[in-house]
């Protein structure tokens, strides 16, 4: 028979998001809670995340990753949360009924509140449809972050970077600390994905070339990665004949992108929003189903854990507090310029933030609020890039008293190159 337990609020996921929203709980009161993770420890993808950058923004001083999830393992520790290692969910149906397996059997939890912070996972090289064989030495940065920094090994001897995200760069770092050669690190876009902070420090610093408008366009070996062809790309990010160059290379690293885990979300009937690939929420991160929270990067791929850590906060609070919902004033949607906005609903606008990220690079920017076609309100942005969220404090954008759908844009004079 499964164990049946009755409690206020089960979060899935331990990884920053679950953290930060489970504690955030407890200090709103709530006492009988359950943080579910699938691995063995907690701390999610910060353990393999040696490097430092983490905690500017929440504790105002530059951690590694793993040092980031002590302080809230060490703070989970000081809190009756009761932490369930190596439990796998299940299933999780729209009335909050939770089924999860682990070595001691199987658990049906019954709660009030659910919150979901699953986090996210790469983009593969089947979504990216590269040709050639599928020989050995194709990785994607974070296993082979995985491989270097928990496990011991190395991917290869001389590696190719398809995408140059933060992860792809702060793994060319890595990788060439190891005596491993970076041959190049690819890039689709005509700028940089990541932050500009990783590009000095993990390429400039390094000297190590990134080929910006350019692409992966097949790989060659069959037992073994022998080496890729890349090509030049037009406008569309499509190859352009002629322009095909062989690197040589035992190993192709993918950086490509990362979706939102949310195939749990999809069981329970959460609805998701096509372009964050996370579930639709309002500025309390809650989902539309009642009880169920959404937050982390299985909401929206955020570009700082620290962004994480605030997001979840308000999560666990309102799980917590779990109030009857407000009617839907603002529904956001991205226009021009923009890739994603979230949340994508705003009930309230007293509390709260609004993240956007551009899809492309821009100088002289501006943020623009429109709605039936007028401008109600404009941020100037001196820079901004794909790599990084445009934040705005909810109260600090000059709403319209009447609601419906909000257009967000950005114009300004588009960047290429750095």
């Amino acid at each position: 028979m499964p164990h049946h337990i009755d409690c206020d609020v089960v979060v899935i996921g331990g990884g920053p998001a679950g953290m930060a929203s489970a504690l955030s709980a407890w200090n709103h009161g709530t006492r009988k809670i359950f943080v579910l993770e699938r691995n063995d420890y907690l701390g999610g993808i910060l353990n393999q995340c040696i490097h430092p950058g983490f905690g500017l923004q929440i504790f105002g001083e530059e951690l590694t990753g793993p040092e980031y999830a002590a302080r809230y393992i060490d703070q989970l520790a000081k809190t009756s949360i009761e932490v369930m290692t190596e439990t796998t969910v299940l299933d999780l149906t729209p009335n909050k009924k939770i089924t999860a397996v682990n070595p001691k059997g199987v658990w049906e939890f019954y709660s009030e509140s659910v919150i979901l912070s699953m986090g996210c996972r790469e983009k593969t090289r089947g979504m990216i449809f590269i040709p050639g064989f599928r020989p050995a030495g194709i990785y994607t940065a974070g296993l082979a972050q995985y491989l270097v920094n928990i496990e011991g090994f190395l991917p290869g001897k001389k590696v190719v970077i398809l995408g140059s995200g933060d992860i792809g760069l702060i793994m060319a770092r890595r990788l060439t600390l190891e005596g491993v050669k970076v041959e190049a690190v690819v890039e689709v876009r005509p700028s940089l994905s990541g932050l500009i902070r990783n590009y000095v420090q993990c390429l400039l610093d390094f000297e190590l070339p990134l080929l910006l408008s350019h692409t992966v366009t097949n790989i060659f070996g069959k037992e073994r990665v022998e080496g890729v062809e890349i090509s030049r790309v037009d406008q569309s990010w499509q190859p352009i004949p002629g322009t095909e160059r062989l690197l040589s290379c035992d190993t192709l690293l993918l950086s490509v992108g990362l979706l939102p885990e949310n195939e749990i979300s999809r069981k329970a009937g959460v609805s998701l929003c096509h372009f964050s690939h996370g579930p639709l929420v309002d500025e309390n991160f809650s989902t539309d189903l009642d009880g169920i929270y959404a937050c982390g990067n299985v909401a929206s791929v955020f570009d700082l854990v620290d962004y994480v850590t605030l997001v979840s906060q308000k999560a666990g609070q309102s799980a917590a507090e779990n109030r009857d919902k407000k009617p839907i004033k603002y529904q956001l949607n991205p226009g021009s310029g923009v890739g994603l906005v979230i949340p994508q609903r705003v009930r309230q606008v007293n509390d709260g933030w609004l993240f956007i990220r551009p899809d492309q690079s821009f100088r002289d920017g501006e943020v623009q609020f429109r709605t039936q076609g007028k401008v109600f309100d404009q941020k100037r942005v001196a820079v901004c890039r794909p790599s990084e969220m445009v934040r705005y404090d909810l109260k600090n954008i000059h709403w319209p008293e009447e609601g419906g759908e909000v257009i967000v844009e950005i114009v300004g004079s588009s960047i290429e190159g750095i």
